[in-house]
């Protein structure tokens, strides 16, 4: 977790975590500036692990709940605070580069599921880095984590100095009067927050004054993006065996093919999952590096906290290290058997030669790992565990958020992304390792600047790859590769501009997170772009993968939800047969209101008790563009006899936005309609709802 103090005073009051599942959710304790070390422009930060701390002061200032300020929404369009009185609301203070907010998500979604017509969460994304400060930049993110909620691009800090927050990440709970109630930082408060919103549900149900209406967002991930790769985080590719392996992040899979593209395999069914087996049926979870040792491909399986094996021959995949759960801070000195250990988020991985062991970057514990899968054992190796950039013997150097490795077989090198630094190891393997900076000065020190040394500036760099003396670093909020001679620490740009782009000629990249050096040629993993890239050393050219074969994993097709449904019986109709039934549908919206341009409107219809009696999917259809009168077509599975009866159920969700605003409710309709096929019948059936009523 990352601290951030600014001259301006606190105002946001935060619950201690004994008080803040409290019935009446008064006692609180007042958000103070914790281990912070002041600079004389106002900047600091410390860090105090991945839970957060709390301390006392007396102080009467509330902050009020507003969004002005910020720059840009995702998932949603501008939303007023007024808008959400009745709802229990959470703010979530996040910035894309920080791994304990990526590790809040999970709770949040579980929160939003369990308490889906109660609570909204609002993600407000206050940037460290320049780069996320970009309003498409954030949207990219949104994307790829699979975030729902809307978020608020606060870019110029607003809303963040306005809620008084000193850290990435916050939450901050506003009950449904629009009272702010408290806030914790850091991760691993979902039980704590579980109890406090089931007590303010249970107590606002009770007054009455809880808006139980589902809302409805359009999030980024379900826009299609197109093409075989979705995100791709780390490359991989060994001229020896001619073969490349891409993580294909965000289609939880591995991608093996030759250096050319062709004959491409998918490792992993595509659904996210930690399932071990054949190709076909095993599951990742956003997978990162790898590391090729014969016919033996390991994966960082990042969101899983789990190291998987990949049989290249027998064409499985095995779980070695990890459990699939997240390990907490205190797992900074474990060292012990690799299967029932608790890993925090691996992000690269890598042998160096002549030993079998795997040393991992542990992106969440800020350290570096070592395991043996022959003995079964893994332990922390370098780091202790503290987030910044100090060098020294292993145990007490400390890294920031390490997302990269490269050797040169003898020295370990590491990016470490959230100081925009290059360590190295020095004889990682030998028995006095030692830890020393290329470059890289601080938490907040980054930029896009060549040179030598001190003077050198990156951006939060994620990748790495070694080759002939030189090391390359994917530059990735800069946009950039840029190259580095390790031995006088000197770096200077290769490829790309700085400019966000999807160009060969002239190179552009967008936030590329990994890269790999093989055979003159460096493959890189141009994640925001959905591609691999491969530039020629030695030309300087630069060209775009074509990957042969393959094609986007399908999405597992599943039955919509009809929340917040008003169910009609209706009364028999008789239709005239023939090979299809024939529906119109037609919803009055009140006064003032408009359904969601950006929606697709679900839509299901079956024939409860009576299957096979339609040629239509379980799993219904969407309408694209959506509208509040349409007609549907649904084909029978055999032409109906004259006086056969079927019972006809139709459910359709139509999201209504006022006209003056984004924020959209969900209004579900369900018809049950008997039929009767007799000649002369009615030649479709009309069905009409009212998304004014209740």
């Amino acid at each position: 977790m990352l601290f951030f103090a600014s001259t301006g005073r606190s105002h946001l009051r935060s619950i201690s975590l004994a008080t803040l599942i409290g019935a009446a959710l008064g006692s609180f304790v007042l958000w103070g500036g914790v281990g912070f070390r002041k600079t004389n422009e106002g900047k600091g930060f410390r860090n105090h692990g991945a839970q957060g701390r709390v301390i006392k002061v007396s102080n009467n200032l509330e902050p009020k709940p507003s969004f002005a300020g910020g720059v840009g929404w995702i998932n949603s369009g501008p939303i007023r605070f007024e808008e959400l009185k009745g709802k229990i609301v959470l703010l979530d203070f996040w910035t894309y580069c920080c791994i304990n907010c990526h590790h809040v998500l999970p709770d949040l979604a579980k929160l939003e599921e369990k308490y889906k017509d109660e609570l909204v969460v609002i993600g407000v994304h206050s940037a460290k880095f320049d780069a996320e400060r970009d309003t498409e930049n954030i949207r990219r993110k949104v994307a790829e984590y699979r975030i729902k909620h809307p978020v608020v691009n606060d870019a110029e800090m607003k809303i963040w100095r306005r809620f008084g927050v000193q850290s990435w990440p916050t939450i901050v709970l506003i009950g449904p009067t629009g009272k702010v109630l408290g806030g914790v930082s850091g991760e691993g408060h979902y039980d704590v927050l579980d109890q406090a919103i089931g007590k303010l549900v249970a107590e606002h149900k009770a007054k009455g004054d809880l808006n139980l209406s589902p809302l409805h967002f359009t999030p980024e991930m379900e826009r299609s993006v197109g093409g075989e790769l979705l995100y791709p985080g780390k490359v991989l590719a060994d001229d020896a065996s001619k073969r490349l392996f891409i993580s294909d992040t965000g289609h939880n899979r591995i991608v093996q093919a030759d250096l050319n593209g062709g004959d491409a395999v998918a490792i992993g069914e595509g659904e996210e999952g930690l399932v071990d087996g054949p190709y076909a049926k095993a599951r990742f979870n956003r997978p990162q590096g790898m590391c090729l040792d014969g016919d033996t491909l390991y994966v960082a399986d990042t969101e899983n906290h789990a190291i998987r094996a990949v049989d290249l021959k027998a064409k499985t995949v095995s779980t070695i290290a990890g459990t699939g759960k997240q390990g907490g801070f205190d797992i900074r000195t474990f060292s012990g058997p690799a299967k029932t250990a608790l890993l925090n988020s691996p992000w690269d991985l890598i042998q160096l030669p002549g030993s079998r062991s795997l040393y991992i970057a542990m992106a969440g514990p800020h350290q570096i790992w070592k395991l043996d899968p022959q003995a079964g054992k893994i332990a922390a190796f370098a780091g202790s565990g503290r987030e910044n950039i100090v060098d020294g013997p292993p145990a007490e150097a400390q890294f920031a958020q390490p997302s990269g490795l490269a050797t040169d077989g003898k020295n370990l090198f590491v990016a470490d992304s959230e100081v925009s630094a290059v360590r190295v190891i020095l004889d990682a393997a030998g028995t006095n390792p030692d830890v020393e900076r290329i470059v890289g000065e601080g938490l907040f020190e980054f930029g896009d600047l060549d040179g030598k040394g001190p003077s050198v500036r990156l951006q939060h760099c994620l990748g790495l790859a070694y080759a002939d003396g030189n090391l390359y670093i994917a530059d990735t909020y800069n946009n950039k590769i840029k190259v580095c001679d390790p031995a006088s620490k000197s770096v200077k740009s290769l490829i790309g501009s700085g400019e966000a782009g999807d160009s060969d000629k002239p190179a552009k990249l967008y936030q590329p997170g990994g890269v790999s050096a093989s055979g003159g040629k460096l493959y890189i993993a141009d994640t925001n772009n959905h591609k691999i890239k491969i530039a020629d050393l030695a030309t300087g050219s630069v060209t775009t993968l074509a990957l042969s074969g393959l094609s986007a994993p399908k999405p597992t097709a599943r039955r919509p939800a009809f929340p917040n449904a008003s169910v009609a019986s209706i009364a028999p109709v008789s239709v005239a047969p023939a090979g299809e039934l024939s529906l119109d549908v037609a919803i009055a919206l009140p006064k003032g209101y408009k359904v969601n341009p950006d929606a697709p409107m679900p839509y299901l219809v079956e024939t409860p008790d009576q299957p096979g009696v339609l040629n239509f999917p379980a799993s219904g259809q969407r309408l694209t563009p959506p509208a509040k009168s349409f007609k549907v077509k649904v084909p029978l599975a055999k032409a109906p006899l004259p006086g056969e009866s079927i019972p006809l159920k139709v459910s359709v969700s139509a999201f209504i936005c006022s006209e003056a605003s984004s924020l959209c409710r969900i209004k579900s309709f369900v018809w049950n309609v008997p039929v009767k096929f007799e000649s002369g019948g009615e030649s479709a059936i009309t069905l009409k709802g009212d998304a004014g009523s209740r």
